[in-house]
């Protein structure tokens, strides 16, 4: 039984979404926590249905798995409660009673301020605001939105208490390293630390009850915004290369560049990370798509998996090779991890 950790080592967009799921399934988990707000998409895709979601965990794919929003997360009622009824997962979802709510007047703040939308680049989602306000202590919170009654509980305590029975338990981080309002490219980040650290905080799980880190990175680099983007791409180049992404929540064209090993290096160190989750290695070699055995792959995929690996002194456990949940190679077993 296990604690995991999932955290995005670039800038956000890195398939946490289908790792997440992958491990739900895989592991049996018991229970799966959400952090952060609704600023940050998540997708996962089985049997060739994709569902785009925005706070409901991605873990909803295993119908045994409980799914809780942490008390740090911020949540828009409407978007939570239209996800319940398209994931189906009302009766195993609950929202902590200290969540932090999102309104009308948080959106129209963060939508009409041209710094945020014009110099940052936000989702317009009223995250931004309403953060601010929590940090004011002026914000409302789950408890007291009557449309959120029969999904309130203390989630801190479920959590903490489940993963002390010997349960295993996946906390699903938001966004990536480099958009933490401490650790990223500041001025151009979020508005909450993105990291392994914050996503612990977010949820009430103390470091010491955490037994794996899962950094996960594309096979190369996006992010969406204003910002420093190394090695930049042109969009003709992108689109050449197959990399040219829209974004989930705000259709946004994403910006690419080519995989970072310095950025990976500092990102494996600042969240601790045991483990390396890559995905979509076809991308960047085709012909790897929907291969599901490390042995199978090319020569050249084999390489750049262990430049990364050299590189960040951290083991390359499970490998994205298509967008299918199952599209996917699990080298936990082979590195004795599991």
């Amino acid at each position: 039984m296990t604690c995991y950790v999932v955290v995005g080592g670039f800038f956000g967009d890195e398939g946490k979404g289908k790792i997440v799921a992958y491990l739900a399934l895989n592991s049996n988990a018991n229970a799966a926590v959400r952090v952060g707000s609704i600023n940050a998409g998540h997708t996962v895709t089985i049997s060739n249905k994709e569902v785009k979601l925005r706070i409901v965990p991605s873990a909803f794919i295993n119908n045994y798995t409980k799914l809780y929003i942490a008390a740090g997360a911020n949540i828009n009622p409407s978007v939570f409660l239209k996800e319940v009824e398209l994931t189906n997962t009302y009766g195993r979802i609950w929202i902590d009673y200290n969540t932090s709510i999102i309104d009308e007047e948080h959106i129209e703040r963060d939508r009409f301020s041209q710094y945020l939308k014009e110099k940052i680049g936000t989702t317009g989602s009223g995250v931004g605001p309403a953060i601010e306000d929590r940090v004011k202590r002026i914000a409302k919170t789950a408890k007291e939105m009557d449309e959120l009654r029969p999904f309130i509980t203390d989630v801190t305590q479920e959590v903490n208490m489940m993963i002390d029975d010997g349960g295993t338990v996946i906390v699903e981080g938001t966004q990536g390293t480099y958009l933490s309002l401490y650790h990223g490219t500041y001025p151009y980040v979020t508005s909450r630390d993105t990291t392994a650290s914050g996503i612990c905080s977010e949820a009430g799980i103390g470091p010491k009850k955490i037994d794996e880190v899962i950094v996960v990175f594309k096979s190369f680099v996006t992010r969406v915004g204003g910002g420093p983007l190394e090695d930049e791409l042109s969009e003709e180049e992108a689109m050449k290369r197959g990399w040219l992404e829209i974004a989930t929540v705000t259709g946004r064209k994403r910006r690419s560049a080519p995989f970072n090993f310095n950025l990976a290096k500092r990102s494996v160190m600042i969240n601790s990370a045991t483990q390396i989750a890559l995905t979509k290695l076809d991308s960047i070699f085709p012909e790897t798509r929907g291969l599901r055995l490390y042995d199978d792959l090319s020569l050249n995929a084999k390489k750049f998996i262990e430049e990364i690996e050299n590189t960040c002194k951290v083991p390359v456990t499970i490998i994205g090779t298509g967008p299918d949940i199952y599209d996917t190679i699990d080298r936990r077993k082979e590195l004795k991890l599991i």
